[in-house]
C-alpha cells in the first residue's frame, strides 16, 4: 500500500509538472498524433524550448509492429545534422588560432592527394562548410555493396582517388550545392589536423561538456536497448547506418533530451569556448549573387533569415533541429521512418507551413524480369551536358546512380518500364528499330527528360 501511495503520489506530480510546462499547442500534438496514427510514422518525438520551460510530447513505438513507446530517451540517427557538429569543431579550431577558413584544404590532406582546382583558385576549409566548394552531392565511385547500410563500405581510398581524379563543373565559391562528400570531407580533414578521430571530438567537445551522454556513432548498450527503429519509404525495418570516411556528413545518433542541450547551448551565451564556437558557426559566412540564400557555417536560414536549422534523414530516420536568432525558442523534431519532419519545426519557429498530413505512396506490382533482359538496359545515359544516369546490375536487381548522388534501386512494373521508392519517378528505357536500348526517359515532376546511352 505505502509502495502504491508513492507511486500516485510521483504520477499526480509529473502530471502537474507537465502541465505547468506545457509550451506546445494542442494543433501540434494532434497532427503528430495523426501522423503516427495513420501509419505515416512509426513514432515522432519532439521538444519544444521557450527559455528555461521545456516540454517533449513522444509519441508512438521504437517499431511499427510490437515496439516499445518512445521518450525523450529514445535514440535515433540524426543524419545531416551532424554537420553542424561537424562545423562547430571547426569554429573552435578556428578560434583557437590552429585552422583559418581560408586555409586550403590541400594543406591538411597527404600529399598523395591531388585537390581539384578551377582558374587558379582553390578549395578552403570555408568552402565546405558553407558547400560551395563546387565538390558534388555525392561521390562519382561511391557503389555500396549493401543498399541498405551504403557508406560502410566507403573508404578513405576511393575518397583520396575521387578527389585526384575529379574535374570541378565551376568555380569554386561561385555556388552553393549541398554536398555530403564535402562536409565528410571536413570531418577526414579535422581528423588528420587533430590526430583524433571524428567521434573522439564529437563526444569530448560537444557531448560531454553538455552532459549529452546518449549522442554519439557507435552504439553504446543503453543506447542500443533504447533505440527506435529505422523504417524505410515502405514502412519496413531497415538497417542502420555505418558512416565511416564521411562521418562528418551525417553519422551522429542521438536523443531528444540530448538535443535539447545542444539547442540551449546555441541559444545560451555562458562565455565558455563552446559557445563561442557555436556563435561563430551561426554567423552568414555565404550570400549568392542575388542576395537570395544565406548559409552559415552548416547552418541555413528561413522566414528571412530568422530560423537557424539543419535536418537529416538516413535510410530510415529524418531529423530536424532548429532555434530563432536573438531569441530563447528552439525546436527538435526526431521520427523513425523516412516521411519528413521538417515541417513541424520549421512552422512552430514561424515559418508560414500548413501542417499536411503526408500521403503514403502507392506502388506498381513488381514484375520479374530476367537477367538477360535487365543487362540489356545496364548502360550510361546522358540527359543533360553534365547529367548523367549510370544503369548496373547488381543480382537480379538494377540500381541506378545519378551524377553526385547515391546508388538506387529501380523496379520493373513492365519489360521496359521501372520506378524508384526513394522519390517519386519512373525510368522508361526506349528501343531503336533493330530492338537495341538506346536512351532511357525520366519522368519526374511531372517532366519527361530524355537520356541517350553513350556506353
Amino acid at each position: 500500500m505505502r509502495l502504491f501511495r508513492f507511486l500516485l503520489l510521483f504520477i499526480l506530480s509529473t502530471q502537474f509538472v507537465v502541465a505547468q510546462d506545457a509550451i506546445i499547442p494542442d494543433d501540434y500534438k494532434d497532427y503528430i498524433k495523426a501522423r503516427v496514427d495513420k501509419g505515416i510514422n512509426p513514432s515522432i518525438s519532439m521538444a519544444y524550448i521557450v527559455g528555461d520551460a521545456v516540454e517533449f510530447y513522444n509519441y508512438g513505438k521504437t517499431q511499427l509492429n510490437d515496439g516499445e513507446s518512445v521518450d525523450k530517451h529514445s535514440v535515433y540517427e540524426i543524419g545531416s545534422i551532424s554537420k553542424v557538429f561537424t562545423t562547430i569543431l571547426l569554429a573552435d579550431e578556428i578560434l583557437k588560432g590552429k585552422m583559418k577558413l581560408s586555409d586550403p584544404i590541400q594543406d591538411y590532406l597527404p600529399e598523395s592527394v591531388t585537390v581539384p582546382v578551377r582558374n587558379d583558385k582553390v578549395i578552403t576549409l570555408k568552402d565546405l562548410a558553407t558547400h560551395t566548394s563546387g565538390l558534388p552531392r555525392m561521390p562519382g565511385n561511391f557503389k555500396p555493396a549493401d543498399l541498405k547500410n551504403p557508406f560502410a563500405d566507403y573508404s578513405v581510398k576511393q575518397l583520396y582517388d575521387f578527389l585526384s581524379n575529379y574535374e570541378l563543373p565551376r568555380d569554386i565559391g561561385s555556388q552553393y550545392e549541398y554536398s555530403n562528400l564535402g562536409m565528410g570531407l571536413l570531418g577526414h580533414i579535422l581528423e588528420l589536423h587533430t590526430g583524433k578521430t571524428y567521434e573522439s571530438l564529437v563526444v569530448n567537445r560537444i557531448a560531454k561538456p553538455l552532459d549529452m551522454a546518449d549522442t554519439q556513432i557507435e552504439f553504446t548498450d543503453k543506447m542500443k536497448s533504447h533505440l527506435a527503429i529505422g523504417h524505410n519509404e515502405q514502412l519496413e525495418t531497415t538497417s542502420n547506418w555505418d558512416i565511416t570516411t564521411l562521418a562528418g556528413a551525417g553519422a551522429i545518433r542521438s536523443t531528444t533530451s540530448d538535443m535539447v542541450k545542444f539547442v540551449k547551448a546555441n541559444l545560451t551565451d555562458d562565455g565558455s569556448d563552446l559557445y563561442k564556437a557555436m556563435a561563430l558557426s551561426h554567423k552568414i559566412a555565404y550570400t549568392n549573387d542575388a542576395k537570395t540564400f544565406n548559409i552559415g557555417l552548416g547552418w541555413h536560414y528561413s522566414n528571412g533569415d530568422s530560423i537557424v536549422w539543419h535536418n537529416g534523414g538516413t535510410g530510415g530516420y529524418r531529423a530536424f533541429s532548429g532555434f530563432l536568432k536573438d531569441s530563447n525558442k528552439g525546436v527538435v523534431v526526431f521520427t523513425n521512418s523516412t516521411f519528413s519532419v521538417d515541417n513541424i519545426g520549421l512552422k512552430i519557429l514561424g515559418q508560414p507551413l500548413e501542417l499536411k498530413i503526408p500521403e503514403k505512396r502507392v506502388y506498381p506490382e513488381v514484375v520479374v524480369l530476367s537477367n538477360d533482359i535487365l543487362d540489356s538496359y545496364v548502360g550510361k545515359y546522358q540527359l543533360t551536358p553534365q547529367f548523367f544516369i549510370t544503369v548496373s546490375r547488381k543480382d537480379n536487381q538494377l540500381v541506378a546512380q545519378a551524377t553526385g548522388q547515391p546508388e538506387f534501386e529501380i523496379f520493373p512494373s513492365a519489360d521496359n518500364e521501372f520506378f524508384l521508392k526513394v522519390v517519386e519517378a519512373s525510368i522508361t528505357f526506349n528501343k531503336d528499330e533493330a530492338g537495341n536500348i538506346v536512351s532511357m526517359t525520366l519522368h519526374q515532376n511531372g517532366q519527361d527528360v530524355p537520356g541517350k546511352k553513350i556506353e
